[in-house]
């Protein structure tokens, strides 16, 4: 089995905190390194806001653990500038096909319009995007990643918090006006902190394997319902990079999860399902489907995001990306907040939206488990009957749960202004923002999410009439061309129609005819300011 655990290896270095008379104070101290605290420090840094970032390893790479990764996501990652690697290093992908024993029930496309500049979905190992991630942290001069860092206790204040951290030389202390906890399922904080998940732990068991080999399967994602090579199981197949391919193998409650891993069982497993052994074995791994997440995101001035708040089943792509929308929706609020431009209390617009989040990626979890492992007779027959029913009719292939994939959430947030008018288009409020191909000034090429940048934004459709004042406005026509008329028909706008757009993308408000009152009632909403409808 090829060792993944060196592919990318950091050095222990000593920090000016170690050698500071009495502790250093920072404004955030995030708290993992994985893709949920990079993408946090990163997004911080970009608007401006000192951030140290800990890590108890010195490496990325231990097995490919994540792999899929959805346009939202991309969206998210290539405005804090790592998208390009991954696009030309992952395995891009949009259609699935769900079978039932050897027969194919039907196929999907998760991205059927053109006009977007990020993919449906791409496959990558979890550790080329932490790579994509730590280079870029790299080259913003207010990031300070602390790798060997383990923080080993933590103390709350109402100001902060001080941190205790574990190095190999010695421990040290260290303050922060802000802690966001991103390190993982295991939360070395939330236990400190004494919370527990709430939810359920699913019984059944599965075997993820990557394997390495040449095949003609297309980068597809590929479902089988009892498939004749696992009998009475769920089986899953996805292309990676480097001729490696995922395989998730249903094995039952009763399986011995450190029996499964090892090659003993794994390779006739994978023989059988593959029908050759022209194969090697990357990385093994047993686990069981956990839908739970803490009651409360944030709990004073520590603050918990991705797995260390919330976790999913894998089926369906929730972990990840989810995780990196925590961090996109926290990393704008707290950096207002750093800055004195917002009130504290807009973080609990974080725990709301969030939350919300969590508990429709668990909803979706939690039916896809329940689809894909019945656990009762009437269950099974239900499932079996559906499948029966998916060859012929198509209102059952809408009830056939293989993993609904992730989207992103619509928030229904104290933030957005309730809509006065009627809309058609794709665009809705509290949604991420549809991009659009557009042209800029100079006529060159450039897609609407890549105008938009980090701040809040004004999209506005001339009318003859100034458009409205703001700290940034885009005027379309003037500022961005929409040459093809698919911003139009996305945002439905028509001449005189005003968008709000937060920070992370999503439409907070929109008019028909904006004025000067309705537009500075909105941006203070936003920001958390007031509750009152503009």
């Amino acid at each position: 089995m090829t060792d993944r655990k060196v592919l990318f290896q950091f050095g222990y270095r000593r920090s000016p905190d170690q050698d500071s008379p009495s502790p250093a104070r920072h404004p955030v101290i995030v708290a993992g390194a994985g893709p949920v605290g990079l993408c946090t420090a990163i997004d911080l840094a970009q608007r401006g806001v000192p951030v140290v970032l800990l890590d108890d390893a010195d490496r990325i790479g231990e097995g490919s653990r994540g792999i899929c990764y959805a346009k939202r996501t991309l969206e998210i990652l290539d405005r804090l500038g790592v998208a390009e690697p991954c696009l030309e290093k992952g395995v891009t992908w949009k259609l699935g096909k769900v079978f039932q024993r050897d027969e194919l029930l039907y196929a999907f496309d998760l991205l059927p319009e053109d006009g977007h500049k990020m993919p449906a979905f791409i496959n990558l190992q979890q550790y080329y995007l932490e790579h994509a991630l730590v280079e870029r942290a790299a080259q913003l001069p207010n990031l300070d990643i602390r790798w060997r860092n383990k923080v080993i206790a933590i103390e709350r204040r109402d100001d902060g918090a001080t941190l205790t951290v574990e190095t190999p030389e010695e421990s040290y202390d260290t303050e922060a006006d802000w802690v966001v906890a991103a390190d993982g399922a295991r939360s070395s904080l939330r236990g400190m902190l004494g919370l527990a998940f709430q939810g359920e732990v699913f019984e059944d068991r599965f075997l993820i394997a990557d394997v390495k080999m040449q095949g003609d399967f297309p980068p597809e994602r590929w479902f089988w319902f009892d498939p004749p090579f696992h009998e009475g199981r769920s089986a899953l197949l996805h292309k990676q990079p480097d001729d490696v391919w995922r395989i998730d193998l249903q094995l039952g409650s009763d399986a011995d999860a450190k029996a499964e891993q090892t090659p003993e069982r794994v390779i006739p497993r994978l023989r059988q399902m593959l029908g050759h052994d022209d194969f090697s074995l990357e990385w093994v791994s047993v686990y069981t489907f956990q839908c739970r997440h803490l009651e409360r995101f944030v709990h004073g001035r520590v603050i918990f995001a991705g797995d260390a708040a919330h976790q999913v089943s894998p089926f369906g792509a929730r972990g990840a990306n989810s995780g990196i929308q925590d961090a996109e929706n926290l990393a704008w609020k707290l950096a207002l907040v750093v800055k004195g431009e917002a009130p504290e209390s807009l973080l609990t617009t974080y725990d709301l939206e969030r939350s919300a989040a969590a508990d429709e990626n668990i909803g979706h979890s939690t039916r896809s488990t329940d689809f894909i492992a019945p656990r009762s007779a009437q269950e099974l027959r239900f499932r079996d009957a559906t499948l029966s029913l998916a060859r012929h009719a198509p209102f059952a292939k809408r009830m056939v749960n293989s993993g609904r994939l992730s989207m992103p959430s619509t928030y229904e947030s104290p933030l957005s202004t309730p809509d006065a008018d009627t809309w058609s288009g794709s665009a809705r409020l509290g949604a991420p923002l549809p991009d659009a191909p557009m042209r800029d000034r100079d006529g060159k090429p450039i897609w609407l999410l890549e105008a938009l940048g980090n701040e809040e934004t004004l999209l506005h459709m001339p009318n003859g009439e100034p458009p409205p004042a703001g700290s940034t406005v885009i005027v379309i026509g003037r500022d961005l061309i929409d040459e093809m008329g698919l911003f139009a028909q996305r945002f439905d706008a028509r001449p005189g129609s005003t968008y709000l757009v937060r920070p992370d993308h999503h439409l907070a408000a929109r008019w028909r005819h904006a004025t000067p009152a309705r537009i500075a009632k909105a941006s203070r909403r936003l920001r958390g300011f007031e509750g009152e409808q503009a």
